[in-house]
């Protein structure tokens, strides 16, 4: 019997992969032909969705983007022994995209069926689990600090530190916390493993579980990522009948157990401590530090919070050990990246590669430049609150440290690419305008400084005292960047101060020419 795949992934579905997988058990039925499909979750090729695929002796060969109503032309042609149509790009895993990409977190995703746990197995999954079960909690604690991981949701902080801190606070409980309310704009690696990989999440958790001595976890999700849940729930219960989850965890002494949360759309709850009001039943509002969430958490507990890309990295790290994962990469930057393409590019999507690349490489050669066909003239990395990065700054090796010497962040790993028909000004503005809608209102830069900001962007782009508004912007950028409580008014200033140093004409400000040498 055939198998063939249809994603049952978000970018999937609403590129109408459900009307696709309809269509061809339909198609199949009238034609006496049987087949076993599978939806599973994507590749991380959007320009392909849906992208069909079909087990041959050769590989699996794909087909997209397909629409029902190439379903019956694809069936004459063979399509269930991997026959020629104008819509086959061939062997999958031979596509150059994906091919030179280096997957050791998202290794699984579009490959298997992402609710057999029969299926994760044979795919390495739960053999780190079991080294975590044999070496013990602090050995695994060791393994991933040992491996240089730092956390992938923004701010870089080493995952070995904090899961040291949470082990050693004395606690009758303790709680893992998965940050999955990835609000970027651009951003789609959380939702890629919620819905293509979801037991790697679940096994990532129950390790760090193990590893400090917690029992229960929380996944929160951000409300606009319904089709996660659904999948996301029927893992854990997939997962807890097998014993996985649950009292002595694969039979092991360790007890773990892992809920669903979702959150209500606001931005400023992808911050750790907003994140933890929320999930307490309270309004999203940032926490001072001290305390931290490692001493005093969820429910005032010693917590655990990490980034799900984090997390999902972790099951990798304790079945090939940390030296293993520390190998890739460059400088403190360890390990592998999910980098998420998007905006106007040609090839839109999920690139995973070790740290060290060139934005520029990123860009014109794995992207293929813009969709549009026009020159590339801006990316801002790091989602909304990122810096606007310019052609000139194109030689930046994907690193924590290399970007931030650029005054910009890595961030979640997202990139959003603009054509030189983009207006610099009202992006900076639209930064100012988010961070004043999405505010928690406790701390004054960011709560008043983000309305402030649009006010004195709209008097500079009407040419209202230009001269004096500019320097009021900059001040206001340096206070907020400095005084506020947390990241959402602190790195609001990135891509307002980058857009304005680097793109001053869409500002109708001259641009500084270089000074000649003597």
């Amino acid at each position: 019997m055939s198998r063939l795949y249809v994603p049952n992934d978000a970018t999937a579905v609403a590129c109408g992969a459900d009307r696709v997988a309809l269509k061809l058990e339909a198609a199949l039925a009238a034609r006496g032909a049987s087949a076993q499909i599978v939806r599973n979750g994507s590749r991380g090729l959007f320009w392909l969705e849906p992208l069909l695929e079909v087990e041959t002796p050769r590989g699996r060969v794909g087909y997209g983007p397909v629409k029902p109503s190439d379903v019956d032309g694809l069936l004459a042609a063979g399509f269930l022994e991997g026959g020629d149509h104008p819509l086959c790009v061939g062997v999958v895993e031979e596509i150059p995209y994906l091919k030179n990409q280096t997957r050791l977190t998202f290794a699984r995703c579009g490959i298997i069926d992402p609710l057999s746990l029969e299926d994760y197995k044979a795919h390495d999954g739960y053999k780190g689990l079991a080294k975590a079960i044999e070496i013990g909690p602090s050995a695994t604690v060791e393994q991933v600090f040992d491996s240089g991981l730092r956390g992938r949701g923004g701010a870089g902080f080493p995952t070995g530190i904090k899961w040291r801190t949470v082990a050693a606070a004395p606690a009758d409980q303790r709680y893992i916390v998965c940050n999955a309310d990835e609000g970027d704009s651009g951003t789609f690696a959380d939702r890629m493993i919620m819905e293509a990989d979801p037991f790697c999440l679940i096994e990532g958790m129950t390790i760090a579980g193990l590893a400090v001595g917690a029992t229960k976890g929380f996944v929160y999700c951000r409300s606009e990522y319904p089709l996660s849940l659904v999948v996301m729930e029927k893992a854990i219960l997939i997962a807890r009948a097998a014993g996985l989850l649950g009292k002595n965890v694969a039979g092991s002494q360790y007890d773990f157990d892992i809920e669903m949360r979702m959150g209500a759309g606001a931005y400023v709850c992808g911050e750790e401590t907003a994140l933890l009001d929320s999930l307490e039943g309270k309004r999203g509002v940032v926490r001072a530090k001290p305390p931290l969430p490692a001493h005093k958490g969820l429910f005032g507990k010693p917590t655990v919070i990490n980034n799900l890309i984090s997390l999902a990295t972790v099951p990798i790290i304790l079945d090939k050990g940390g030296a293993f994962y520390r190998d890739f990469g460059m400088g403190r930057s360890r390990g592998t990246m999910p980098i998420q393409i998007a905006g106007n590019v040609k090839f839109g999507g999920l690139y995973e590669t070790a740290f060290g690349i060139s934005l520029g490489e990123l860009v014109n050669d794995i992207a293929g430049g813009t969709a549009s066909g026009r020159p590339v003239k801006a990316v801002q990395a790091g989602g909304p609150l990122g810096a606007y990065m310019p052609v000139s700054q194109f030689d930046t090796p994907f690193d924590y440290e290399a970007f931030a010497a650029k005054d910009a962040l890595i961030g979640h790993g997202g990139l959003v690419v603009f054509d030189d028909t983009a207006d610099m000004a009202h992006m900076a503005r639209f930064a100012m305008e988010f961070c004043a809608h999405e505010s928690c209102g406790k701390c004054t830069p960011c709560r008043i400084g983000s309305t402030r900001g649009v006010e004195t962007l709209d008097k500079i782009m009407a040419n209202d005292r230009r001269d004096a508004n500019l320097a009021v912007l900059t001040d206001l950028c340096q206070t907020m960047k400095l005084g506020s409580l947390c990241a959402l008014g602190g790195f609001t200033p990135y891509p307002v101060l980058s857009a304005l140093t680097h793109f001053p004409e869409d500002f109708g400000v001259a641009p500084k020419l270089p000074v000649a040498a003597e």
